[in-house]
């Protein structure tokens, strides 16, 4: 679905001159959409469901107040630059805790750009960590998005912006609980499995215990597209052969004993300020933890930690280009596990 987003009009609100931009059509919603504003930088249009009175118009509010924010920390992750969006906020799936999810119809700045959010009264942490599970996407640049490696990064994404507000959406349990099929060797074509998405948070969570940047991460896959695996991920991560992937990582799931949250490895402890770090930063700070890990595991001698550390920081990550490529995939929705089972 392709949607103008071209300025019709000046308009002011709360005393500031900002652009409005003509109502898109949005995935689901037809009621009313009641414009609350564009964030400073103009990326970001933000509407609301005026039928859900004040709780609504703060969450919308404060959702305009934190866009920008959210679409630099995005940037950050990917390498590059993202689009213009609009968002609306209102009771998705009838709920108003953010249970509702998100929605959004493709996986680019075009097609996706019309985002759908669940109102969560009181807890505007939420409402942004959704915005950013579909912003996300969208700089995927038309890969990854409606496949299971794809849902697991945009919701690392969205946890990594929110400092983990959306927890209840959870599937790394989910996935032990229910056997832990190997979804690293192979990519399953939905987003709508929690098995396979938990998966991949594990996944991503192991990844980055082991010093890999979620940005780092981001680009890899973003690179390696719908087709690639986690396990390819690895591979040219770690410069070793794919298929030690589900090995090595089904043995660090099994020796933790159990799994209670998509984090399981405790990679990311203050995962909200990390995405306020240049990439190149976090990139260099994963390298450095990494390399003296492994040398004081190995018995070597302080001048041997002070060369790894240094040939730690004498590589630097590469810049990746953005891909322009179209996707033809239809609306994509993120919901918690039980939600989503119900559908």
């Amino acid at each position: 679905m392709h949607h103008s987003m071209k300025p019709v009009a000046v308009t002011r609100i709360g005393g500031a001159a900002k652009r409005a931009t003509a109502t898109p059509k949005w995935p689901s919603y037809t009621g009313v959409s009641q414009l609350v504003g564009v964030s400073p930088s103009g990326r970001v249009t933000v509407y609301v469901d005026p039928s859900l009175g004040a709780p609504g118009l703060q969450n919308a509010n404060d959702l305009l107040s934190d866009a920008d924010r959210v679409a630099d920390a995005n940037d950050a992750i990917f390498g590059t630059t993202g689009g213009n969006v609009s968002v609306i906020v209102f009771a998705l799936g009838g709920a108003t805790d953010g249970t509702g999810g998100a929605d959004h119809m493709g996986c680019d700045y075009v097609s996706g750009a019309a985002i759908e959010v669940c109102a969560a009264f009181g807890q505007s942490e939420r409402v942004s960590a959704l915005f950013e599970a579909e912003l996300s996407e969208c700089s995927m640049g038309g890969n990854l998005c409606g496949v299971s490696t794809g849902e697991a990064l945009s919701r690392w994404c969205a946890a990594t912006i929110s400092g983990n507000a959306l927890s209840d959406f959870a599937t790394a349990p989910t996935w032990v609980q229910d056997g832990m099929q190997d979804f690293v060797d192979q990519t399953d074509p939905t987003d709508q499995n929690p098995d396979s998405t938990g998966c991949g948070m594990a996944f991503l969570s192991w990844l980055m215990s082991q010093g890999y940047s979620l940005n780092t991460i981001a680009r890899e896959m973003a690179q390696l597209g719908d087709q690639g695996t986690l396990a390819q991920l690895y591979a040219n991560l770690a410069s070793d052969n794919a298929s030690n992937a589900w090995p090595q990582f089904q043995a660090a799931v099994n020796a933790l004993g159990q799994v209670t949250s998509d984090d399981p490895f405790g990679a990311v402890s203050q995962p909200a300020q990390l995405a306020h770090l240049p990439p190149s930063t976090v990139e260099m700070a994963g390298k450095v933890f990494a390399s003296i890990l492994a040398d004081i595991a190995a018995g070597r001698e302080p001048n041997q930690i002070v060369a790894g550390v240094r040939a730690a920081m004498g590589s630097a990550p590469k810049p990746t280009k953005h891909r322009a490529a179209a996707c033809s995939t239809g609306s994509r929705k993120l919901r918690p596990p039980a939600a989503a089972a119900a559908e």
